[in-house]
């Protein structure tokens, strides 16, 4: 790949892994950025694609560059992107980039207000279970992958995680409108991002568009057992698109071991929950789509440990389980909690969230948390007061909290140390503590809580 790129907001998440992509592809990448956390930081010094410094140099943008990439973490008057509109260099979002580099091949699409990133793992694992050559772009680091983002000449297939939210700060398109997939999967749809959706209905109209952008002779899969997402698809005007609705698959729990009923056999698998059993029906159908049968599939799927931080398993002794996941949406949480006791049933399940998303801190979203989390023996919600000023948005009081999750049994905590002495209280034997965010719960040192567990044993 003989081409020069460089990254305006190199650091995020996304962006370094498609700058790491694009450099392992043999390309020449340059970027920048103000701010740059762990874990973008080494990874991208490990390619020696770190910048010098930090901040914006518009002195990086030269007529020799084939293209300029944007993050969302820019802003609209950014000194790099100026300087690039003002050159004529070609200025691409990187969904845009991505779409450019798969348009002559087969576009798979996962969409879905929940567990589209596991879902896209489960298919890229069988995928490379299978040797089957995919490049591919997800939301979450994959045991086995060096990046979230491979870009290759040859791969046939390009599998893409379909994120709702918004492209780029000049394009306020949602970034799953961009890609135009053969094959889409919705793996339901429940309201988030209120800061750019702000009602339902245009949250909802969103995906309506997506499922519109299908090539035509194409493939929509869809969770039938969501009656939103059923409503929108009966209302659809698919004309030579191909539907294929999936639920629950037969399976049973022994000893927290799932074990999925199909092809004669039953197969014991690595992750717990039913919204997990059905994004792996999900990623069944989208396997089947590319040429596999249902025992290439499961032979598969139980090797599957599940992307980072989804359900991640971060300390188990045999009495007391720690487990991360990605939750913070109210869906997400019942969904979550629900997979946890069953996975688990006789131990005492202590969930502790965090409200860290535009939406869940808004006084007008929170009352959608309302019995969210009920399924709970224990249960706590973490906020931190400087995340709201840090997103510009009005005081939440802890009594606020209590009104709108409408459960008297619940811990509202504000500080982090408070947070730290309610987990080590609570870490007891019998136990599996859930913690649930998209953030980093203040900092708290959760790795060093680990440590001193490990060093009981």
């Amino acid at each position: 790949m003989n081409q020069q790129a460089h990254f305006i907001a190199i650091g995020g998440s996304a962006m370094h892994n498609l700058a790491i992509a694009l450099h392992r592809a043999g390309a020449t990448v340059t970027g920048s950025d103000d701010e740059i956390f762990e874990p973008s930081r080494s990874r991208l010094k490990k390619y020696g694609l770190l910048p010098p410094e930090e901040g914006w140099f518009p002195e990086r943008i030269h007529s020799g560059l084939d293209a300029v990439i944007l993050g969302m973490h820019a802003k609209k008057d950014n000194p790099e992107l100026s300087e690039a509109e003002k050159s004529g260099v070609t200025i691409y979002s990187y969904p845009e980039f991505l779409y450019r580099h798969s348009c002559n091949k087969k576009r798979v699409v996962i969409g879905g207000s929940h567990g589209k990133t596991t879902t896209t793992a489960m298919i890229l694992h069988v995928l490379h279970y299978n040797n089957i050559n995919a490049d591919f772009m997800v939301g979450a680091q994959l045991a086995g992958f060096e990046t979230m983002v491979q870009l290759s000449e040859e791969a046939p297939v390009m599998i893409l995680e379909g994120d709702e939210y918004l492209t780029s700060p000049v394009d306020l398109r949602p970034k799953f409108h961009l890609y135009k997939p053969h094959t889409a999967v919705i793996t339901g749809i429940a309201w988030d991002h209120m800061n750019v959706f702000p009602t339902f209905d245009n949250y909802v109209e969103q995906f309506r568009i997506f499922a519109g952008s299908i090539m035509p002779g194409g493939t929509l899969i869809y969770c039938s057992a969501d009656a939103e997402l059923e409503r929108l698809i009966r209302d659809l005007e698919q004309g030579d698109i191909h539907q294929y609705g999936y639920g629950l698959p037969g399976y049973r729990v022994k000893e927290g071991v799932v074990y999925i009923t199909a092809e004669g056999y039953e197969w014991p698998m690595k992750v717990i929950g039913q919204h997990n059993l059905m994004n792996m029906e999900a990623a069944r159908l989208v396997c089947e789509d590319l040429g596999l049968d249902g025992k290439a599939f499961y032979e598969a799927m139980q090797s599957f440990e599940g992307a980072s931080g989804r359900l991640e398993k971060l300390y188990d002794d045999g009495s007391l389980t720690v487990i991360k996941d990605f939750a913070h949406a109210p869906s997400k949480l019942k969904a979550t909690i629900g997979a946890v006791k069953e996975a688990y049933p006789g131990r005492n399940l202590i969930a502790v969230m965090e409200l860290h998303t535009f939406s869940s801190l808004n006084k007008q979203f929170l009352p959608q948390y309302a019995s969210s989390m009920q399924g709970a023996d224990t249960k706590a919600v973490f906020y931190s007061p400087h995340t709201l000023e840090m997103k510009k948005l009005p005081a939440i009081t802890a009594e606020e909290v209590y009104d709108f999750f409408n459960d008297n049994t619940l811990a509202v905590i504000t500080s982090p140390g408070r947070l730290e002495r309610y987990l080590r209280k609570h870490l007891q034997k019998n136990s599996v503590l859930l913690l649930m965010s998209s953030g980093n719960f203040g900092g708290v040192a959760l790795q060093e809580l680990i440590r001193e567990l490990e060093s009981k044993q």
